[in-house]
């Protein structure tokens, strides 16, 4: 049963069953509780070089383009789109085949295990509502339910890309829509900030974010990094940059040709202000990508979450860079029945722990998390004045220990953003990302690059 085909999709006592399950998980919400974790006092300052060199092209399709910045174990794919929805994914599996097939293979595989571990009672990374989820439908019928769940809120573009992305690489298209579910099934761990004004005087005031992505460095996103950087026909939005991973095509980071960038963080220790959950709406990561792929202010950006068929509890961040004269930044309580807006003077939730800081927004790897929000705060008060990408890679991230898995700290005013990656298999070197060389991209060079003329 476990490892079985659903057949739910052509079964209305099966579709009613799926509803109802998803209807019941998204009602067991409890609140009250802290995260119990902290950095190591013992955690050291990161002082690797900081790697800017010139981009170096390795290959092209039609469609699209592969070049690498960096060097040695720390060595970071970039990937130019062009083209239509299906031309993009279709020239995406085409210059990418192997390295899409093994990252959904082995995601395929890795959600696998961790069914297998939460139906075993044993460590696993799911949230609880799938693992009800599995015991009832098996991991096939738990992936379609989910993704039957959020198809009627789901661009059709993100299916068209998925679609070109099969057709070019043999995969099925069902297998690589299901793994795309992950954002919603899994639990992560990140941090973020967002600062400007005072806070960066010393720069200027430009606003610099941070994203850290804390998630599972067992599993085997860390060996297919890579920075997805679209240019769609102009009826589909205008250029933008994901970093993720080879074959994937929601946003949990990146930023846009017109300045807007975003951070996310997963949260498992909520407060009675987030309401309720709901498995029903459109996948978080793409929502993000959409408000990289089509808009063009924070207020757009503001308006898409605001209208959204939202779905789990999260922290977003949304930062604008568009010009000097409207650089700004948002922090987002988001869950299915609340969207709160925060910026500096209002930042929630208000604790002895999580203090208020003129002109910078953060919050340390979840909601209520005393042991990681206090300790951000202590290094953004050291630095404060002086927040610079290169005080945060030093001694903001590495000391905190936040973004094991990847890393992105964006000074778009500057076209600048600095990329870490966590210690792939068989690599040397510090095994997280924050205590790794970060790689710096030149936002001009991405945004001007023209596409492949030989084909």
């Amino acid at each position: 049963f476990f490892f079985s085909r659903s057949k739910f999709s052509g079964d209305r006592a099966m579709r009613l069953t799926v509803v109802l399950v998803l209807a019941a998980c998204a009602a067991q919400q409890g609140f009250a509780a802290e995260c119990h974790g902290k950095p190591s006092p013992d955690a050291k300052p990161n002082l690797n070089p900081i790697l800017d060199g010139p981009l170096t092209f390795v290959s092209s399709v039609k469609n699209a383009k592969l070049y690498t910045t960096g060097s040695g174990d720390d060595v970071l794919p970039i990937v130019h789109l062009w083209g239509t929805p299906y031309e993009m994914g279709f020239a995406h599996g085409s210059l990418r085949n192997e390295t899409a097939r093994a990252l959904v293979n082995n995601v395929w595989a890795y959600l696998e295990a961790q069914a297998e571990s939460a139906i075993n009672g044993t460590v696993h990374n799911l949230k609880p509502w799938f693992v009800k989820l599995l015991a009832e439908l098996g991991l096939d019928g738990a992936l379609e339910a989910t993704l039957d769940a959020t198809a009627p809120y789901t661009g059709k573009y993100f299916n068209e890309e998925i679609q070109g992305m099969a057709d070019a690489t043999g995969l099925p298209a069902k297998k690589i829509q299901h793994i795309h579910m992950i954002g919603e099934l899994t639990q992560g761990d990140c941090s973020m900030f967002g600062a400007w004004g005072n806070a960066t005087i010393a720069t200027g005031g430009n606003m610099l974010q941070l994203r850290a992505l804390d998630w599972d460095v067992d599993g085997p996103f860390k060996n297919y990094p890579q920075i997805t950087v679209y240019h769609p026909t102009s009826d589909y939005g205008h250029a933008f940059a994901n970093i993720g991973w080879t074959g994937w095509i929601g946003s949990i980071t990146g930023f846009s040709s017109v300045g807007l960038s975003i951070s996310e963080i997963g949260v498992a220790f909520p407060d009675a202000t987030f309401g309720q959950e709901s498995r029903f709406g459109t996948p978080f990561t793409y929502v993000l990508r959409d408000i990289l792929q089509f808009d063009d202010t924070l207020a757009s950006a503001e308006s898409r979450l605001r209208d959204a068929a939202r779905t789990c509890n999260l922290i977003l961040g949304v930062g604008s860079a568009g010009n000097y004269a409207s650089q700004e930044f948002r922090g987002v309580e988001y869950s299915h029945s609340t969207c709160n807006f925060y910026t500096d003077y209002n930042n929630m939730p208000e604790a002895s722990w999580h203090p208020r800081m003129e002109n910078v927004v953060y919050y340390g790897m979840d909601w209520m998390c005393p042991g990681y929000s206090l300790p951000l705060y202590q290094q953004l008060t050291k630095y404060h004045g002086n927040i610079t990408a290169q005080n945060t890679i030093r001694d903001v991230t590495a000391i905190v220990q936040t973004g094991d898995l990847h890393i992105a700290i964006y000074d778009l005013i500057h076209q600048m953003v600095y990329v870490a990656n966590a210690r792939r298999d068989g690599a040397s070197g510090p095994a997280m990302a924050y205590d790794r060389s970060f790689n710096v991209l030149h936002t001009y060079t991405l945004w001007s690059m023209i596409p492949p003329s030989e084909f």
